[in-house]
């Protein structure tokens, strides 16, 4: 059996707009394959949970208008609904767990949000994504937490939860569109052949959390965080004058960065994805060897 690599389906239902979204679905499915292991994207297909969608069933999700966007806490209520459903960093990493999948790759992680105070201050805002790498032994590979998030907190957040925070060829932890964050990786790794020791050892030890493999976005396609911290705020502003939280902050910031920088962030979105899915397969591929 080859070895697999999972995919979330949030990018390609509410990530990425139409046609790009399909395509690229279909793209990150051909870049682990080239490399030799086996793409299994993650979905809710009338509420049936799906850990390596169809050719077609990848097309429903891309097109169709009321797709859910699926967390953990969100699983039993659509699939209770029999609705589609596009899954998160958590709720792919909980689904591809249970199907016996050890690699999962992904643009960024969430993490903790900008402004966000203690638990019961009005404004506590953390990604469950923080919660369920604290709990699942897989390698997850990104190009950090996403940009829009306070990365320094999110950085902390990782290191109180045991999540090992992995750079690939860097020293410093990624930040989605940019290469370097000015925070610091635990442990470098050079090739896919380290991280694969890395997670044997990690694994041999019983511990529970999760490898945070930070891949660098290509350099070619990065947005130097010079450039793009004040989009970034421009979008903050915007979404607090809407008075947004919680589950709609994330797309609504994500939608105003393509519209403020054209192409730019799309691009390089689409760029880190495609990275990241074949780092993945590297490694799934690696772990496979004796």
């Amino acid at each position: 059996m080859r070895p697999s690599v999972a995919l979330e389906s949030t990018v390609i239902a509410h990530g990425l707009p139409a046609p790009d979204n399909l395509q690229v679905a279909q793209r990150l499915e051909q870049r682990v394959q080239a490399a030799g292991a086996e793409p299994r994207t993650v979905g809710l297909i009338h509420g049936a949970p799906v850990v390596g969608m169809s050719a077609a069933q990848v097309a429903a999700l891309a097109t169709a208008t009321d797709v859910a966007k699926v967390s953990l806490r969100d699983l039993a209520w659509v699939a209770a609904q029999q609705r589609h459903g596009a899954t998160t960093v958590a709720a792919t990493m909980w689904l591809a767990h249970r199907a016996g999948i050890a690699v999962f790759a992904t643009g960024g992680i969430g993490g903790v949000h900008r402004g966000s105070g203690p638990p019961g201050s009005g404004s506590f805002d953390v990604s469950n994504d923080l919660e369920v790498l604290a709990q699942l032994p897989m390698v997850v590979v990104c190009a950090g937490p996403k940009a829009i998030l306070d990365l320094p907190a999110t950085r902390e957040a990782l290191e109180t939860r045991g999540v090992p925070v992995v750079g690939y060829r860097t020293d410093e932890m990624p930040a989605f569109y940019s290469r370097t964050s000015g925070l610091p990786v635990d442990v470098r790794c050079e090739t896919p052949e380290e991280i694969a020791t890395l997670y044997r050892a990690h694994r041999s030890l019983g511990l529970s959390a999760a490898l945070l493999v930070t891949n660098p976005i290509p350099e070619a396609a990065a947005i130097p965080a010079a450039a793009i911290a004040p989009v970034i705020e421009q979008a903050h502003a915007e979404a607090q004058a809407q008075g947004l939280r919680a589950a709609a902050i994330t797309p609504f910031l994500l939608k105003r960065l393509g519209e403020l920088t054209g192409a730019r962030s799309l691009r390089a979105n689409i760029a880190l994805l495609e990275n990241n899915a074949r780092l993945a397969a590297e490694v799934a591929v690696a772990l496979a060897q004796p």
